[in-house]
C-alpha cells in the first residue's frame, strides 16, 4: 500500500507532523485546530474524518480524528504509524468514571488497557496481552499534569467493545473492586498497535459521565470543552 491511503488523503508524509493527537470525533480535533494551532492546514477529510496541521507555541502537532471503538480506530492508527511514519499517537478523549473518587472532568491517564475485544486472540493464543503506553511518555505527562495543577488519577482503563452495553452487574463490580478507573473504547487498539510498530503512546482523558453517580455532560461540552486535557496533551507532544 502507498500514499495517500485508503482512509487518508494526505499526499505526503511531510504533511502529517511526527506526533498526532486523536480525539474520536473528528469535530473536536477541528476544535483543537482552531483553538490551540498556529497557521494550520487541513490534510485529511475522507469519510468526514478531518485531520489538520499546525504548530504549538512553535511546535509542529497534527491531530485527526479516530472515529469510535478499536475496529474503525485501529485503521488510523496502522496507516498513521506504518505509512506516514509517525512516532507518537496522544487519544484524548471522554470517558465514564467506574470509581467514586473519579470525578467528572477530572483527568486520567491510562497506565493499561483491558478489553473483551478478541483483537489479539490469534496474535497471543490463551494468553491475555495487556498493552500499555510508553512509559517516559507517562510520565512527562504525569508530571506536567501536577505542574499545571490538574485533578489527575493514574491507572488501567476498559476498553469496551460496545457503547450501549449491558454489562454483568459482578463483572463491573469486580472491574471496581480491582481498581479500573474508567471506561472508553479505542487504548487498547491504540496500545497494541504502538507496541506493533515500536512507536509511542499515550491516552488522556476527561470524565464526562459517571457510572457511579450517573452524572453525565452534554454532547456540546464533550466536544468543545476539555480544554485541561487537549493543552496537557499538546504541552507533552514530541516534537
Amino acid at each position: 500500500m502507498s500514499i495517500p491511503t485508503p482512509h487518508i488523503s494526505a499526499k505526503s508524509k511531510d504533511e502529517i507532523a511526527n506526533t498526532v493527537l486523536m480525539p474520536g470525533d473528528p469535530l473536536r480535533a477541528k476544535y483543537i485546530a482552531e483553538n490551540f494551532l498556529d497557521d494550520y492546514k487541513q490534510f485529511t477529510n475522507t469519510r468526514g474524518m478531518l485531520g489538520f496541521t499546525g504548530f504549538y507555541k512553535g511546535k509542529r502537532v497534527s491531530v485527526m480524528g479516530s472515529g469510535m471503538g478499536i475496529p474503525s480506530s485501529m485503521i488510523y492508527f496502522n496507516e498513521l504509524y506504518k505509512f506516514y511514519d509517525v512516532e507518537t499517537i496522544i487519544r484524548v478523549g471522554s470517558a465514564g468514571s467506574m470509581q467514586e473518587n473519579v470525578k467528572l472532568h477530572d483527568i486520567v491517564l491510562a497506565t493499561s488497557a483491558c478489553s473483551e475485544s478478541s483483537i489479539n486472540d490469534n496474535l497471543f493464543g490463551n494468553i491475555h496481552f495487556s498493552p500499555t503506553p510508553d512509559f517516559d511518555l507517562l510520565l512527562t505527562a504525569y508530571n506536567k499534569s501536577k505542574e499545571l495543577g490538574y485533578i489527575t488519577h493514574c491507572g488501567q482503563v476498559h476498553s469496551s467493545d460496545q457503547f450501549y452495553s449491558n454489562i454483568d452487574e459482578k463483572v463491573f463490580k469486580n472491574l471496581q473492586q480491582y481498581d479500573v478507573l474508567c471506561v472508553e473504547m479505542e487504548s487498547y487498539g491504540l496500545f497494541t498497535t504502538a507496541r506493533k510498530y515500536g512507536k509511542k503512546a499515550l491516552a488522556i482523558f476527561t470524565i464526562s459521565d459517571s457510572l457511579v453517580s450517573n452524572e453525565a455532560d452534554s454532547a456540546e461540552n464533550r466536544q468543545n470543552s476539555y480544554t485541561q486535557m487537549m493543552e496537557l496533551a499538546l504541552e507533552v507532544a514530541p516534537k
